[in-house]
């Protein structure tokens, strides 16, 4: 028998989420990047209060983020995070204010290690007057954000995004090219995503000048299941784009798959082999799943 292709994004396409295959953070200092972030082939952006903007520039970067969001040309398809300070920071409920009055797509929570912190930021949320259904996502990047992924993402959650700098360093690991120290807990991320209907985003690659490394462990955030990878700069988009899209022979064996599968159908057969492999409705699904990924993909790229 062959080897099956990868159609790995079945659940995913099946859930019905949005391609989120490169997520840059951009910070909210910086007017050059949040205004250059308009034209990025970034299909989301995280602008970012917290890591990336000193403790004297946090309200500039508030200003500055809202002033980008208001000006009319908008980000057009790219979703809009912001990564708000933690709330027991000096500055995470004045962050939660602020966002009220913001048109953004969702806020991101850092260092997120519970079940009872999601259910707190959605009260802080729900009292500095967030619209009600602003999509929460969580960031796990701690040993007790990794252990409580599943509670976590049982809260309703739309993504858990890995933060895999933070959580090397609390662990005191050396992760290489391979991560190899951090493949537990990356895997872990994805099965509390899976189990639980959101998005899963892989961390990020800290070394701007090794292409070779950021291509393998975009293929390695693939090949483990996640939807997208963050980045930090936009050199890097084009190798998460590349890594977290079906390829040309991905499309052409899911095709294949659903043209064969339709004929099985009308001669009343329940299963058909198609290259040597041996194809149910669950495959059938997948593959109409990843032919729908593509197209979302194809018409943001026309466009």
């Amino acid at each position: 028998m062959q080897q099956e292709p990868s159609l790995h994004h079945d659940a995913i396409d099946a859930a019905g989420l949005r391609p989120r295959r490169s997520v840059l953070y951009i910070s909210g200092a910086n007017e050059r990047a949040l205004e250059k972030a308009r034209s990025l082939a970034a299909d989301t952006l995280i602008f970012d209060l917290e890591d990336a903007v000193a403790p004297e520039t946090k309200a500039m970067a508030r200003q500055r983020i809202g002033a980008a969001l208001a000006q009319p040309q908008g980000y057009g398809y790219r979703e809009r995070i912001v990564r708000i300070n933690a709330l027991a920071t000096p500055w995470g409920q004045d962050d939660l204010a602020w966002l009220a009055g913001q048109d953004i797509d969702g806020m991101l929570l850092p260092k997120v290690e519970s079940a009872a912190a999601v259910q707190q930021a959605r009260r802080a949320m729900q009292a500095a007057g967030c619209r009600a259904d602003l999509p929460l996502w969580a960031m796990l990047e701690t040993p007790l954000g990794i252990l409580r992924a599943d509670a976590i993402a049982e809260q309703g959650v739309a993504a858990l995004v890995a933060g895999t700098s933070d959580l090397a360093k609390a662990l005191d690991a050396q992760p290489g090219t391979d991560r190899q120290p951090l493949l537990f807990a990356l895997s872990q991320i994805v099965l509390a995503a899976r189990a639980w209907g959101c998005a899963a985003l892989d961390g990020v690659h800290g070394d701007l000048e090794d292409d070779d490394g950021l291509a393998h462990v975009c293929r390695q955030g693939r090949a483990l299941g996640f939807d997208g990878k963050t980045l930090i700069h936009p050199r890097q988009l084009a190798a998460a784009n590349a890594a977290f899209s079906p390829s040309g022979a991905d499309v052409a064996a899911a095709r294949k798959r659903v043209a064969a599968w339709a004929q099985a159908q009308a001669q009343g057969l329940g299963v058909v082999v198609v290259d040597g492999v041996l194809v149910e409705r669950l495959h059938v699904d997948a593959a109409e799943g990843l032919l729908a990924r593509a197209e979302q993909i194809a018409e943001r790229e026309r466009g």
